[in-house]
C-alpha cells in the first residue's frame, strides 16, 4: 500500500544545537539510514528534518542520512529485512505488514491525533459526512491509510464507499481537484489543508479521529534492530520528538529553520508555518506521553481494517508497537 504516498519532507542542514555545531562529525558518531515513505518536500516531515537541522541527530551520536522509499510498505519492507535501520510510516502501517511477515513495530507516534482530515466545499453547503452522499471525493489512493479513514468516517454515520464517489487522484491532484471545483471533498493532510487554505478557499474540515481513530505517523524498527540495539532507536526517537516538540512550542520559528533544509520551499515560510500550526491542531497534541501508542485505539482500528477486509489476519496487538522508547 502506498502508505501516505507523496507525503513526507526534506532535509539536509546545518545548525548549532546542544553546544555541537553541524560541521564535523564526534569520532563515535554511527551512521544510519532512515528511510521515508515519500519524497522529502512536504512539512509533514518537520520533526525529521528539524532534528537533523538544529543537531539532535548529531547530539546523540548519529550521522542520519535520509532516504526515500516507495511508500510505506516498501519502507516497511525494507526495515523488516535490515536494509534501513529505522523508518518512517504511520501508527497502523504494523497492522498492515505483520500478516505478510514483516516484522516491523511502531517505537513511537507522532502526535495524539490523526494525520487525515475531511475536508468539505463550504460554498457547495457541505458541512457534515452524510452531506456527501451521492458526491465525489478525492483521494490519495485506494491503498492508502487516508483513505481507509475515509471508509471509517463513512461507517460511522452508517456509510460505505458505495455511498459516495471516491477518486484516486494522487498527491497532487487530490487537493487541486477539490480547488478547481471538481470534487466536493477530500481525503487530506495537515499539508495539503493548508495548501486549500493558502488559495482562500471556503472549507469545512472534520478531523477523521472527531469519528474514527485512525492515527498519527509513527517510526518504525524491525524487531532485530528493537532487540540487538535498543539503545539506538532510542536516541533516534528521543531527537525526533525533540523536533516534533520544537515545532509544537514555536511553529513559526520552526518553519524558518525546515526551509532553510529544504531550499525548494524558499518563500514559502508562510505555508510551512501554518502547516506546521494544522499538525499542533489536528496531530501532535493529546498524549500524556510524548510518542506514546494508545494500545486501545490501535486495538480497535485493526479490528476496524479486518472487518472491512483491509488486512487477511489479525495480529497480537502487542506485537504491533513498543512504548519503551518514549517512557
Amino acid at each position: 500500500m502506498s502508505m501516505i504516498s507523496k507525503l513526507r519532507i526534506a532535509l539536509a542542514g546545518v545548525a548549532v544545537s546542544a553546544g555541537l555545531t553541524m560541521g564535523s562529525l564526534p569520532a563515535s558518531a554511527e551512521t544510519i539510514t532512515y528511510l521515508l515513505p515519500a519524497p522529502l518536500s512536504l512539512p509533514a516531515f518537520g520533526p525529521f528534518v528539524l532534528a537533523k537541522q538544529r543537531g539532535y541527530y548529531k547530539a546523540e551520536g548519529l550521522d542520519v542520512e535520509f532516504q526515500v522509499g516507495k511508500g510505506g510498505v516498501d519502507v516497511a519492507k525494507q526495515v523488516g529485512a535490515g536494509n534501513a535501520v529505522i523508518g518512517g510510516g504511520i501508527g497502523d502501517t504494523p497492522i498492515i505488514v505483520r500478516p505478510n511477515g514483516i516484522p516491523v513495530k511502531a517505537v513511537a507516534v507522532l502526535g495524539g491525533g490523526a494525520l487525515m482530515q475531511l475536508v468539505l466545499d463550504k460554498d457547495k453547503g457541505l458541512k457534515t459526512v452524510k452531506d456527501l452522499k451521492g458526491k465525489t471525493i478525492t483521494v490519495l489512493s485506494y491503498q492508502d491509510t487516508t483513505y481507509f479513514a475515509l471508509l471509517g468516517m463513512l461507517a460511522s454515520q452508517g456509510m460505505t464507499k458505495d455511498d459516495v464517489n471516491a477518486q484516486a487522484a494522487g498527491p497532487v491532484n487530490v487537493w487541486k481537484l477539490f480547488l478547481a471545483g471538481q470534487a466536493d471533498a477530500f481525503a487530506s493532510t495537515p499539508d495539503w489543508t493548508a495548501q486549500v487554505m493558502m488559495a482562500k478557499k471556503a472549507i469545512e474540515v472534520i478531523p477523521s479521529d472527531q469519528l474514527f481513530k485512525s492515527m498519527a505517523q509513527a517510526i518504525v524498527a524491525s524487531d532485530e534492530t528493537i532487540q540487538k540495539k535498543p539503545q539506538l532507536v532510542e536516541k533516534v526517537v528521543r531527537a525526533t520528538l525533540k523536533g516534533m516538540k520544537d515545532i509544537m512550542a514555536d511553529p513559526n520559528s520552526a518553519a524558518a529553520d525546515f526551509v532553510k533544509a529544504t531550499p525548494e520551499l524558499a518563500g514559502k515560510e508562510d505555508f510551512v508555518a501554518l502547516s506546521f500550526k494544522l499538525y499542533n491542531q489536528y496531530v501532535y497534541g493529546g498524549q500524556k506521553v510524548l510518542g506514546e501508542m494508545d494500545e486501545g485505539r490501535l486495538s480497535a482500528l485493526q479490528d476496524f481494517y479486518v472487518k472491512e477486509g483491509l488486512v487477511k489476519a489479525k495480529t497480537p496487538v502487542k506485537d504491533l508497537y513498543t512504548n519503551q522508547f518514549v517512557k
